[in-house]
């Protein structure tokens, strides 16, 4: 007979009651109720020395926990672990442990962090549920890649709010966190200006496939007037594959904590005050918060600013001499080999390359600037765009 949690102390108070009855043999009670004699003259034990006290709370089990815990947490460790906590509720065990060893405390090991939060109740299942381990491929310097995008847009008491992100892949570095009313390019290109000339140029920006970054599906009409212009700064831009945002997988990731640790059960009176807390967040991000996937070290210590200065003006666009070179007309058409085809709007009035591949013949490939966005195909009776 197994002794479940749920009737084990109903089983012992029917053991003691029979096993007190004149005549009763404890040892064969002993085998009928499965336990060893031990066992059953423990609760007998038990329950005489105590015998005028509740039968269910004297056959309870008695805590294990030792009278002294010389190696507890000291009150005071025991407080620093709670405040950091309290000002950060998303953090966790090693998160901590890393904040109060940059504060000056004495080494905590995270488990112990943990421990202390489970004490005081600020660990809910759901977080420890949530808490799992993020691997993801990373550049090996900074600036390699940036990712860029804009948070879901969520409401303030004025209007909407799109939160524009800017990441760096390595280092996690949040180059840029802005409030923003609308998506469009008016919007996005002033604030990538300040960014490149406080941080510089990245050789690689990453974007998904939503205005105003543009849409790789739509071929060779992928290119927006904001992915141009990146080009012409020598920058080069990708797209995460259509309906897999998890490319920009270390963006979607800040996501989620900026929506944490800042938006969530928040209400904004409008986009200044909603900026104000980005500002202030930031910060925590970038210089205070321990990173997991950078070994607990927060992303200012793995970021330097690119050596790639912003240019005050455009480059001119050059191409090869083996290159065709054709100024794109109205609404991206233009003209090649007797066929009328579309490049992308945004090219209107400025030279692409059109180079021949050496390996398939009536194959070739359209450049603009450093960047191949489209293929056209001469054998086909329609041109892969």
């Amino acid at each position: 007979m197994v002794w479940t949690e749920r009737n084990t102390v109903s089983l012992r108070e029917e053991f003691v009651h029979l096993a007190c009855q004149a005549g009763a043999n404890r040892r064969a009670l002993c085998r009928r109720f499965g336990i060893s004699p031990k066992t059953g003259y423990k609760w007998l034990a038990r329950a005489l020395e105590s015998p005028g006290d509740d039968g269910q709370s004297v056959l309870r089990d008695r805590s294990r926990r030792p009278n002294a815990s010389p190696a507890r947490s000291t009150a005071a460790v025991e407080q620093a672990v709670v405040d950091v906590r309290r000002e950060h509720p998303a953090w966790g065990g090693r998160k901590i442990a890393r904040r109060l060893l940059d504060l000056g405390h004495a080494a905590l090991a995270p488990s112990t962090v943990t421990h202390i939060l489970h004490r005081h109740g600020l660990i809910t299942p759901d977080a420890s549920q949530a808490a799992a381990p993020w691997q993801r491929f990373e550049h090996d310097a900074p600036n390699g890649l940036w990712q860029i995008d804009f948070k879901g847009r969520f409401a303030t008491l004025a209007g909407p709010c799109h939160a524009l992100t800017l990441l760096d892949d390595h280092s996690r570095f949040n180059l840029l966190l802005r409030a923003q009313p609308r998506t469009d390019t008016a919007q996005v290109q002033p604030q990538l200006v300040e960014v490149f000339q406080r941080y510089g140029l990245p050789a690689r920006i990453n974007a998904d496939n939503g205005s105003p970054w543009g849409s790789p599906s739509a071929g060779g009409r992928s290119l927006s007037e904001l992915a141009v212009w990146l080009i012409r700064l020598g920058v080069r831009v990708s797209f995460s594959a259509p309906y897999h945002p998890q490319t920009n997988g270390k963006l979607e990731r800040f996501h989620r904590t900026l929506d944490v640790e800042v938006i969530a059960g928040r209400h904004f009176p409008d986009l200044a005050a909603t900026q104000r807390a980005f500002d202030a967040w930031r910060t925590i991000y970038n210089c205070q918060r321990p990173h997991e996937a950078l070994a607990l070290q927060v992303p200012i210590q793995r970021y330097q600013a690119s050596p790639i200065a912003y240019p005050q003006r455009l480059p001119a666009i050059e191409y090869p001499r083996t290159d065709t070179v054709i100024t794109v007309g109205w609404n991206g058409f233009i003209h090649f080999h007797g066929r009328k085809l579309r490049t992308s709007t945004a090219l209107h009035r400025l030279p692409i390359g059109i180079r021949a591949n050496p390996e398939l013949d009536g194959v070739h490939h359209v450049y603009f600037c450093h960047q191949k966005f489209m293929t056209i195909d001469l054998r086909a009776d329609k041109p892969d765009t």
